[in-house]
């Protein structure tokens, strides 16, 4: 009996291959459609593999997109892997060197790890806009998803947090930010890598444990999964994605409330009236601030849980006190019992 032609045999295992269906199943049901997608690849595994799988799956017009951190000592290696790999798939290449260490305008309080993140994923809108794709992929993990609920436990997270990255999200206008290896392991992703053979690029500051993120994925997740907890990635991530439909139905609600008690003006001040909120309660108040924060477009990064729950507790009050918040936004109390927010 003569063997199937080498193509068709390629062909057979990648139906076969569990990785590959996995992440056919993951990715958006109506597909990109004409649309490109960007392909955040870094060099690692996890990002290798995503790119891999889906031009094995076929999915057409990926174009691959790098950014070299200015951080480390094998950046430029890094990129001319990634570079050689998107050459010999034959798909463009597109690459931004991050220059991490030099200040900026919105760099003010920003740790580096902080600043490397804003500046990625503003060159991943640059590069979306630049191939007018509708979807970026980026390649965490469901061992990312844990080591993330897990350092936000123990960092002291809110309800919000435990729902950890989301599959999807906006990334700017028009464009959705996908995380399809979501519900994959770390080893399941480098199973599939070896078994087709491929190289990956190894990111040696991964390796070191004073950093928190580190810690939990080398030290402590592993010691929990030979231990007394074997199933603890599981376990978190089930949790995050429960927490995620809480926070689904928390947002609801709270959007329904800023469009019942709520009045945008045309200067961009939005007039709350506080009588109907009295009573109800204040974690629920404290989403409706955090859902007029995003409807808005206001600077989010400085506000916190506080901010949110002060304005919160300031409905509550017969004579609320006018206040100043980040980003330039105050509020002030009007007479009748309506509360004013704005920029200054």
């Amino acid at each position: 009996m003569s063997s199937p032609p080498p193509n068709l045999a390629a062909a057979a295992a990648d139906q076969a291959d569990p990785f590959l269906a996995a992440l056919s199943a993951a990715l958006p049901i109506a597909g990109p459609g004409g649309f490109p997608t960007v392909v955040a690849v870094s060099g690692g595994g996890d990002s290798v593999a995503l790119l891999l799988g889906l031009h094995r799956l076929a999915v057409p017009r990926l174009v691959v997109a790098h950014a070299e951190h200015d951080l480390r000592d094998e950046a430029a290696a890094d990129r001319e892997f990634v570079g050689r790999l998107a050459e010999r798939l034959g798909l463009p290449f597109v690459w931004r060197r991050l220059r991490v260490r030099e200040r900026d305008d919105e760099a003010a309080g920003e740790g580096l790890e902080a600043r490397a993140r804003r500046l990625r994923y503003g060159f991943l809108v640059d590069a979306a806009r630049e191939a007018k794709a509708r979807h970026v992929l980026v390649a965490h993990t469901a061992d990312d998803q844990a080591e993330t609920i897990l350092h936000r436990i123990l960092r002291g997270t809110g309800p919000a947090g435990l729902a950890g990255m989301p599959r999807a999200r906006e990334l700017c206008e028009g464009v959705a930010l996908l995380r399809p290896l979501l519900d994959a392991s770390r080893d399941s992703v480098r199973a599939f890598l070896r078994r087709v053979a491929e190289e990956w690029r190894e990111d040696a500051s991964n390796t070191d444990t004073a950093r928190a993120r580190n810690f939990l994925r080398h030290e402590v997740l592993p010691r929990c999964t030979a231990g007394p907890y074997p199933v603890v990635t599981a376990a978190l991530v089930r949790l995050g994605g429960q927490a995620a439909d809480m926070a689904a139905v928390v947002a609801s609600a709270a959007d329904h409330l800023l469009n019942l008690h709520g009045e945008r003006h045309a200067d961009g001040t939005v007039v709350l009236r506080t009588r109907p909120l009295a009573g109800l309660d204040p974690h629920l108040v404290a989403e409706m601030f955090v859902a007029l924060w995003r409807r808005e477009g206001w600077p989010q990064r400085d506000m916190t849980a506080r901010h949110y729950e002060s304005l919160a507790r300031a409905t509550q009050l017969p004579d609320p006190p006018a206040n100043s918040l980040p980003g330039g936004i105050r509020t002030r109390p009007l007479a009748g019992g309506l509360f004013w927010i704005g920029r200054h």
